[in-house]
């Protein structure tokens, strides 16, 4: 009889290429990640570089002697899909990797248990019940790495720390202190040898506060801030956003920006996130209920993100991308010809009756979704609420009357003719009744930097979202294009970009460099000559396909 064999070591390099990382980096974010939603209030954190050794000690809920015992299965996991900022207790598997034992001891209640871990092979990760040496408290868990190598960054506290700082910085900033207790009632401590980790803002550097209100909610939904400050360092630039504490992505790629200064940071903490977070923890689901909310909260911050870079005077010119409304409409016509015959793209198309891509949310159909996503951003300036633009495709309302009714378009962003299209069917809906003064509060204590985000009540048309595309200079790169998130990044500074630019083929060399950008994600690499020709086949025909008559704007 035979028996079915797992390569461990093969095994756990694959979770550690998951990571975009280094790995003892991932190793720290992942243990105090299932720290944290241990319940714990301190973690402490020692390093020994003269044994080569780091010791992680929090004083969360422990574990029962059966769920140790459990713990020392590779896949093992006690939490459901959608909870906590912890995968599967990866960090102390992936710890195999760079250590010659690893040493778990917890304390719950009445028991009080221990075990030695290691590699022995690749197909062998033994362990065994040890007495416990009282590395952990009156309650919690311990874990102690022994490492192969004593020069490894692991047993450096100054990497430790900064580790920590980076990605923690919520639960370490003041500024976040109320809102976190909402999950942590009792705050969240580090210590690093002994030192509680205090406060050190940016020096220098102009904060502007966000608050997120979505939905019907009277409370924040999301806070942050803003900063800019002339020498901004470079692993600060751009937006981060986290949930439970942990920030999950930083930069400007993954929310579609690009300001014209890059001495412009942020962190923006959403605690409904976390119900959007991917299997292994490290990035959001973008299909799907959970995809929808995370792509509306993805919008609101870009609409706040946006108006505050436009305050700040970074908000890159009206000409410095190429209008490219029409050929973006193609391609996303394009993507649903494309999506049944290469699943995979199905990710950037979320197709319903009619072929229109909605965001599912509420106020049409049966299909149970998330509170209501889109809101409104109150400013004390204009004393009066502005709408953001809706994600593509949406029709923003009119503003508010004195009876509390929307009124005509006066005051507000015309739609895009390229993006408004009445959608297949006719299922559109007539406006709902708009919301009377009191379900919409100006903020007053709120300044535009704020991007204070108010309710809106009434049924409003789905968002559509798919496929982006937009332009950036990258001159040492030698790709066309890349793709992050749902967005297509054009190099505008490549030769064959300026070559199309001077003969006037843009839009040919725009649909190339999309179709070589997704072939990556569609198909395997023996694929991807037949898919980009395919794709460039249904790029070419939709130029001949009718046209839908632009929306009329409500009157």
């Amino acid at each position: 009889m035979g028996e079915t064999r797992v390569d461990l070591q093969h095994l756990l390099e694959d979770l550690r290429d998951a990571y975009t990382g280094a790995l003892e980096e991932t190793i720290l974010t992942e243990v105090v990640a299932n720290a944290l939603d241990s319940g714990a209030t301190l973690i402490s954190l020692r390093t020994d570089p003269a044994n080569g050794m780091l010791t992680i000690v929090d004083d969360g809920r422990g574990m029962q002697r059966r769920e140790l015992a459990r713990y020392h299965d590779v896949a093992a996991s006690s939490k459901a899909r959608g909870e906590g900022i912890g995968f599967a207790g990866v960090g102390i598997k992936l710890g195999l990797l760079l250590s010659r034992e690893v040493i778990t001891e917890t304390r719950r209640g009445a028991t009080h248990v221990a075990t030695r871990w290691h590699l022995a092979s690749r197909h062998r990760a033994p362990w065994k019940w040890v007495p416990p040496s009282g590395l952990a408290g009156a309650r919690g868990t311990a874990v102690r790495l022994v490492l192969t190598n004593q020069l490894s960054p692991l047993t450096d506290a100054g990497y430790v720390e900064e580790v920590i700082r980076r990605h923690f910085e919520p639960l370490l900033d003041p500024a976040f202190d109320e809102f976190v207790r909402r999950k942590y009632r009792e705050g969240v401590g580090f210590e690093v040898d002994g030192r509680r980790l205090p406060w050190t803002g940016a020096q220098g550097s102009e904060r502007a506060p966000v608050s997120l209100r979505m939905g019907r909610r009277r409370t924040p939904s999301a806070v942050g801030f803003l900063e800019r400050q002339p020498f901004l360092p470079p692993d600060r630039q751009g937006i981060a956003i986290s949930t439970f504490g942990k920030i999950i992505k930083r930069g400007w790629d993954w929310l579609g920006i690009t300001p014209a200064n890059p001495q412009v940071g942020g962190l923006i903490e959403v605690p409904d996130l976390a119900a959007c977070l991917t299997l292994s923890k490290n990035d959001f689901i973008r299909t799907g209920t959970r995809g929808a909310t995370y792509l509306a909260y993805r919008k609101a911050i870009q609409e706040v993100v946006s108006r505050q870079l436009g305050v700040w005077g970074t908000t890159p010119g009206a000409d410095a991308r190429p209008r490219i409304a029409r050929l973006e409409r193609d391609l996303e016509r394009v993507l649903e010809d494309l999506a049944d015959t290469f699943p995979l793209l199905q990710s950037l198309v979320d197709r319903r009756a009619g072929g229109q891509k909605r965001l599912p949310m509420p106020g049409r159909g049966h299909e149970p979704v998330p509170a209501p996503l889109f809101a409104t951003i109150a400013t004390a300036e204009e004393g009066a609420v502005l709408e953001p633009s809706a994600p593509e495709g949406a029709e923003p309302p009119g503003p508010l009357g004195e009876s509390g009714q929307r009124a005509g378009t006066e005051g507000r962003a015309q739609p895009d003719p390229d993006r408004d299209a009445e959608p297949a069917g006719g299922d559109a809906e007539p406006p709902a009744p708009g919301p009377t003064p009191a379900d919409t509060t100006h903020h007053a204590d709120h300044p535009a930097s704020a991007g204070a985000v108010e309710t809106v009540t009434g049924r409003r048309r789905p968002a559509r979202y798919g496929l982006l595309v937009q332009f950036e200079s990258r001159p040492d790169d030698l790709e066309l294009a890349r793709l992050v998130d749902s967005t297509v990044w054009i190099n505008d500074a490549h030769p064959a970009f300026q070559r199309a630019l001077a003969s006037r083929s843009v839009g040919y060399h725009t649909a190339l460099a999309v179709a070589l950008a997704l072939a990556s994600l569609a198909v395997e690499p023996a694929g991807e000559h037949a898919f980009i020709t395919q794709f460039l086949a249904h790029w070419g025909g939709a130029a001949s396909s009718p046209r839908r008559a632009p929306r009329r704007g409500r009157r």
